[in-house]
């Protein structure tokens, strides 16, 4: 049983309570993006000092993404069972731990782990972060402007990393992106334990341990097959049999999540046509936009040979733009379908990316800028909406649940796509000294697949998600949610 919340140390949620909640978790929401996007910039460094290959380099990201995308959906279930605040609070203690051994770590092996390490700890908090929010602010205008700022959060921090990264590699030491997260979780930390609520899901549901494993043996036998074929050849040994453990591991996840009594992934969210659609969609987003930066961020500073801190500055303009956009997304709370507004974002990622073709080995480094900051407002849009979608299709009680739910596909999609976009990339190119033309090429071909992946996620957001006015008062705005008849 679930020890209740004890009236005594309840907190009030005052203005004062909402503010603090809300930037606790845009703050760890934005070390754990960063955490993404500001390793990047330092791949090349990183790969220099520890002597690596291009598959274990690769890692440095899908460790981490993978990780997060296969624990996030019991730890969502496990926060609404033992307390969102206190299984944030945990997260925040692991990931903060979990970044002191990367910026230690004697070899590429141990930074891979430390990187799993602090994936883990970033599944907690981002299977906590949604529902903490959905607990403080009620639905209106005061959550959508707090989505508006969770999703401005999302894109503008994975758009700065590579700045970030840029300036403390060239400044410091690759490992220096490692160590700002310390002060920064102690402080998250410290405002946490002073200022948010505590709250839980009454009727909480069970572990699905089986669940966990199947699932995350899948997941990782996938990117490796699809890390190891790229370097190895597709008919070695080693990605075959990864091949295989992946579609078994998967088809018998899929099985048991049919037949146990409380699944982590409940199949009939995804039996609901326009629940499926907008997981579908949040995995578009991530494979192609959100994976396609680790390479052009290669691509300027291996090509191009940009400085870490000049790649970085490339980038700033999308991250404003993203901002912008993201904001303005709280003035148009339920005057846009969701349907309309993620279809047409993910259309404009697809068009920029393929913007961003124009890549040659003697161009202008801000040659792929139109294309960037166009695909970065469709982002700006889509973080925003996609937020809102997911706290409107729960309770609150099951709000972790499905913010883990929607984190799975965030970030399986950038696992699955560093490592499936990868394979049109030579792998001895993406090291110093590799053959630029050769890189070029598949990157060229890589935005491509890209644009392709979001094009299609346009199209499924086009034909399953459907939306209708919810109840309200008359003093509520009109919102926009999906129909679960969809």
């Amino acid at each position: 049983m679930t020890a209740p919340i004890n009236p005594k140390t309840a907190i009030v949620k005052t203005a004062a309570v909402r503010r603090a909640t809300l930037v606790a978790v845009c703050v760890s929401t934005a070390m754990l993006m960063l955490d993404i996007a500001v390793v990047n910039t330092a791949l090349p460094s990183i790969a220099v000092d520890l002597n690596t290959g291009v598959s274990a380099l690769q890692w440095v990201i899908d460790a981490y993404t993978l990780a997060l995308a296969t624990v996030v959906l019991s730890a969502g279930s496990w926060a609404d069972r033992r307390g969102r605040r206190r299984v944030f609070l945990l997260g925040i203690l692991w990931f903060t731990t979990a970044s002191l051994l990367c910026a230690v770590a004697p070899n590429i092996w141990v930074l891979d782990i430390a990187r799993a390490a602090q994936g883990i700890g970033g599944a907690v908090l981002f299977a906590c972060s949604l529902a903490l929010l959905a607990d403080v602010f009620e639905k209106g205008p005061q959550r959508a402007t707090a989505l508006a700022a969770y999703g401005a959060t999302i894109g503008g921090a994975f758009a700065v990393g590579p700045l970030v990264g840029g300036l403390l590699t060239e400044l410091l030491d690759w490992r220096a992106i490692f160590l700002i997260n310390i002060p920064i979780g102690l402080i998250t930390l410290a405002l946490t334990v002073r200022w948010v609520p505590e709250s839980r899901d009454p009727r909480p549901r069970g572990a699905d341990i089986l669940g966990q494993i199947l699932v995350s043996t899948g997941l990782a036998a996938l990117v490796f097959g699809l890390l190891r074929g790229n370097e190895a050849g597709w008919t070695e040994p080693a990605p075959v049999t990864a091949a295989v453990i992946a579609t078994v591991s998967l088809l018998g996840f899929y099985l048991h999540e049919r037949r146990t009594a409380e699944p982590m992934l409940p199949p009939h969210l995804l039996a609901n046509r326009a629940f499926a659609g907008a997981q579908i969609a949040a995995f578009s987003i991530s494979a192609s936009l959100f994976a396609i930066f680790v390479y052009t961020t290669i691509y300027l500073q291996n090509v191009l040979h940009l400085s870490p801190v000049d790649a970085g500055l490339v980038y700033l303009p999308a991250t404003v733009a993203m901002f912008v956009v993201a904001g303005a997304t709280a003035k148009l709370d339920g005057r846009i379908p969701v349907s309309i507004s993620l279809t047409c974002s993910l259309i404009l990622v697809s068009v920029g990316l393929v913007m961003m073709t124009v890549v040659d080995e003697a161009s202008s480094p801000y040659a792929i800028l139109p294309g960037f900051v166009v695909a970065c407002v469709g982002a700006g849009v889509f973080n925003p909406v996609m937020s809102g979608l997911v706290l409107g299709e729960s309770t609150s009680n099951h709000s972790g649940l499905a913010a883990g739910i929607n984190d799975a596909f965030r970030q399986t999609g950038i696992a699955v796509g560093v490592a499936g976009l990868g394979a049109f990339l030579p792998a001895q190119s993406m090291l110093p000294g590799g053959s630029p033309h050769e890189f070029v090429s598949g990157l060229q071909l890589a935005l491509f697949v890209a644009a392709f992946i979001a094009a299609l996620g346009a199209l499924v957001c086009a034909a399953t998600l459907r939306t209708t006015r919810t109840d309200r008062t008359p003093s509520e705005k009109p919102t926009q949610v999906l129909s679960p008849t969809s």
